[in-house]
């Protein structure tokens, strides 16, 4: 992976660089910021660009060895640590058991969420961790000697879903690090991060992605129109990962528009039934699902209310969004607005507190009933 291949984020790309040419590398560092800003692309390139033998002055060379096997990574000094689930084949499993589909997305697109990785392993309903016994895995891999390069590079994705006996092994590896070891831990929410971590790493924080580079990125591709493009842009908010969403609605948020729908129209109808039925079939997917979906009517509520006021350069809505708009948005008002937020609010917060979600979905759809007709 190149440097040149990741969208926008060109003074990260220049601080980088510095730091391997003024030999000044952080042997742990941590990459914050939001989903679809080049993170992980961007660790895999620095990584790739430590290792090459004839990089230039800006990128890696791209032909040698390493770089070759970069390209596939199956680099024998690069390692990595994501989120997995039990399976019923693997008692025990570590990140290695699912190392050939990891690289297989990496390569096929590193601008990705914690949910489509779950999806592409198939792990139902699970949420996604790294356990306990990867630490010990963590351990073996860096305590050898590097195969060909000068560092061994251990790239951990999203570490705010370390298991805490897992993160707790792990400071003390950051805290004492075997010889040439680079830690670049990947992160959307470093204060989920613990802080005898966060506290010994250096910050690598990334903005939102501007929205000439998500543009120019879309360009490349020639089945677009201009329309298609600007209306991507648009309703991106500085994600690369939301301007191909909204290019092509994946199967989950068309599922939660439709719950969505479904319970402002059984909230003003004030039908108690459905909405226990609705609060089970929420209460039934996974926990990374229900807080994508929180967050999914939170914004939907926001754009709805700013509908009202008909400014529609503000807003960023799809065209089903917008047709559906028309008769909903008049339901948010001066009068409900900050009470639908807060109920949403709540409810993620509770669901990323392990709550139990049948209660707190069910809790949300009857203040709902009292809210929608304010």
């Amino acid at each position: 992976m190149f440097f040149k291949d990741i969208i926008g984020q060109e003074k990260i790309k220049k601080r980088l660089i510095k730091s391997v040419t003024e030999e000044r590398i952080s042997h742990a560092q941590l990459f914050s910021g939001h989903k679809g800003t080049g993170k992980l692309a961007m660790a895999i390139a620095y990584a790739q660009f430590i290792s090459c033998k004839n990089r230039s002055a800006t990128d890696s060379c791209g032909t040698c060895p390493s770089c070759h096997k970069y390209n596939k990574l199956t680099h024998p000094d690069l390692h990595f640590v994501f989120p997995i689930f039990n399976t019923k084949k693997i008692k025990k499993p570590v990140c290695d058991d699912f190392l050939s589909e990891w690289r297989e997305m990496v390569l096929k697109n590193p601008y990705f969420t914690l949910g489509e990785w779950l999806k592409n392993i198939n792990a139902g309903n699970a949420p996604g961790m790294i356990y306990e016994r990867e630490s010990d895995s963590i351990y073996r891999k860096l305590n050898l000697k590097s195969f060909e390069s000068e560092f061994k590079v251990m790239i951990i994705w999203l570490p705010e879903k370390m298991h805490i006996a897992c993160a707790n092994k792990l400071l003390k590896l950051i805290e004492e690090p075997p010889n040439k070891t680079l830690f670049l831990l990947i992160t959307e929410d470093a204060e989920s991060v613990i802080s005898t971590i966060r506290s010994r790493v250096q910050p690598v924080n990334f903005p939102f992605v501007n929205d000439s580079a998500i543009r120019l990125a879309l360009e490349n591709n020639s089945t677009l129109s201009p329309e298609q493009i600007a209306d991507a842009v648009q309703l991106a908010g500085g994600s690369y990962i939301k301007a191909l969403e909204n290019l092509n609605p994946s199967e989950e948020e068309q599922f939660f528009f439709n719950k969505f729908q479904e319970l402002m129209r059984m909230a003003y109808l004030r039908e108690i039934i459905p909405l226990t039925e609705w609060a089970e079939e929420m209460a039934g997917t996974s926990r990374e699902q229900q807080k994508a979906f929180l967050a999914f009517a939170l914004r939907l509520i926001r754009e709805y209310f700013i509908f009202n006021f008909k400014n529609y350069d503000l807003i960023s809505l799809k065209a089903y969004e917008k047709d559906w708009g028309k008769k909903f948005a008049p339901f948010i008002n001066e009068r409900n607005i900050i009470p639908f937020f807060n109920e949403f609010e709540l409810g993620f917060k509770q669901i990323s507190m392990n709550g139990n979600p049948r209660i707190i979905f069910l809790d949300i759809a009857l203040k709902i009933v009292r809210l929608i007709k304010r």
